[in-house]
């Protein structure tokens, strides 16, 4: 027996929202309640579409796969950055949209440099690192992970989107780079894991049961462990008038200009863009 699909996404939006609730997520359930379905569907649904049994139990499951608090993006398999889908799988680190614009601010510094140089650090599935390699084809780009699974699915992303000009590599941060970038990059980006040790089990359950731990925190008491290291090592490969850009928490951003500044670089600001849930903090080297 078929169903009027409209009919199913108000029902299923009105479960997932006891879950919003729960999660402190609330507003996106019809929205999502659409997507799930268009994902059992496989396709965009049609106006006034109606729907077969088969497809309402696929969707169902997916639906319950939701309730569990099961990020959207690990049950579709993708995630929009910057304008762009990438894939993602479950057990990696999903992009915020609050990076697109540090992203964005890698860009603006890359573009007038005559063969620049970008590296991202903890780049994940490589949204900031690939979006810098599109906007600004002749940089050479490099994306650097402790996981391999992450940099893996980076390297198929940039397969994807056609961005012959990023590179990626399993590292220890700067462990793995190229000894010829030694004192040439032009900018370093990093959205770290900052939250301290102690406070990652306050995160919202839809992040802390299935987000891998070292990517929400670097295991320190403040959360800065990760940062104090950038700020150190990549004095030694940043050329002079290169940048480092931190993303960071609006209450943090303080902190981080002190330890720019105790780390030797200039021009140390505080930036934001459309999305004021986070900050970049720029220095220059």
């Amino acid at each position: 027996m078929e169903a009027i699909a409209e009919a199913l996404i108000s029902e299923a939006a009105a479960k997932l929202k006891t879950v919003s609730e729960r999660f402190g997520l609330e507003g996106e359930e019809q929205n999502e309640a659409r997507e799930l379905l268009a994902e059992a569907l496989g396709r965009e649904l049609l106006p006034g579409e109606a729907v077969t049994a088969a497809v309402r139990r696929r969707f169902q499951r997916l639906i319950g796969r939701r309730m569990t608090g099961e990020p959207l993006e690990f049950i579709t398999g993708r995630v929009r950055f910057a304008g762009r889908e990438l894939k993602i799988r479950p057990g990696m680190f999903i992009p915020r949209v609050t990076s697109e614009f540090l992203a964005s601010q890698a860009v603006r510094r890359l573009r007038g440099r005559r063969l620049p140089a970008h590296v991202d650090v903890a780049t994940g599935i490589g949204p900031v690192a690939l979006t810098v390699a599109l906007g600004v084809p002749h940089a050479r780009v490099w994306g650097l992970d402790i996981s391999q699974k992450a940099v893996n699915q980076a390297a198929a992303n940039a397969r994807r989107l056609g961005a012959e000009n990023a590179s990626f590599r399993r590292s220890d941060l700067f462990a793995r780079l190229p000894d010829k970038l030694w004192g040439q990059v032009d900018v370093v980006t990093i959205h770290p894991p900052y939250v301290p040790s102690a406070m990652v089990a306050d995160l919202p359950a839809e992040i802390r049961k299935f987000e891998p731990r070292h990517t929400l925190t670097d295991g320190s008491r403040d959360g800065f462990g990760l940062v104090r290291r950038v700020i150190d090592e990549g004095r030694g490969w940043i050329r002079p008038g290169g940048w480092l850009l931190i993303e960071i928490m609006p209450s943090e951003s303080r902190r981080i200009r002190s330890l720019l500044k105790a780390g030797g670089y200039g021009d140390v600001r505080s930036t934001h863009g459309e999305y004021r849930e986070t900050r970049v903090v720029t220095g220059r080297r």
